[in-house]
């Protein structure tokens, strides 16, 4: 059963797949989503992947090559991905691009990520998701009270492609405009 929280794979560009023939080894090959969606076969025009499971895409083949191969039996696998990921930004030790394995909360992907560093806005933590390829939905977080409070049950739980930015707090923002001791003056005791 795939619902929802299970849904299946379905294929990205960069994808690779590994095409075999049970019966026909001859036509065995190794192909790639290419950037416009289509994958290249032996003997065949281009067949659109892009967003099909691996069960479709079984099917489309093996039907593409019903009119050379009668009642081929295909195996496709899936060798090489883009591995699922979520990106940290702002104020973190280690901004950067992780790889999302298993269930991970937003806590832990700051942890991950090498924690909060001293300029971090630890009461707006902002988790932009992306819902279509024009819709963002964003989600702030106070991971301060979350934290003293020890009450984690409002942590969000990270999905592919998900960016959490940390902002930079008030003070770090105004420290740039305020005036800083000057170097060169020092206090000399021996002075007075």
């Amino acid at each position: 059963m795939t619902g929802e929280r299970r849904p299946l794979y379905r294929l990205r560009k960069s994808d690779v797949l590994e095409v075999s023939f049970t019966f026909a080894p001859e036509f065995n090959q190794t192909v790639t989503v290419q950037p416009d969606g289509f994958i290249a076969l032996k003997g065949l025009d281009e067949l659109y992947a892009e967003g099909a499971t691996l069960a479709e895409v079984r099917a489309t083949i093996a039907a593409a090559y019903a009119a050379t191969l009668h009642d081929p039996e295909i195996t496709v696998v899936l060798k090489d991905f883009d591995k699922p990921y979520f990106i940290a930004g702002g104020e973190v030790t280690r901004p950067g691009k992780y790889e999302l394995r298993g269930d991970t909360t937003v806590t832990e992907a700051v942890a991950i990520a090498g924690g909060l560093n001293g300029q971090a806005k630890h009461s707006q933590v902002v988790v932009f998701r992306r819902v279509t390829n024009e819709l963002v939905e964003t989600h702030v977080l106070n991971l301060k009270r979350m934290l003293n409070s020890r009450n984690v049950a409002e942590d969000i739980h990270l999905r592919p492609g998900d960016l959490v930015y940390v902002p930079q707090n008030t003070i770090s923002k105004i420290r740039r405009y305020l005036p800083s001791p000057n170097l060169s003056m020092y206090w000399n005791p021996s002075q007075f």
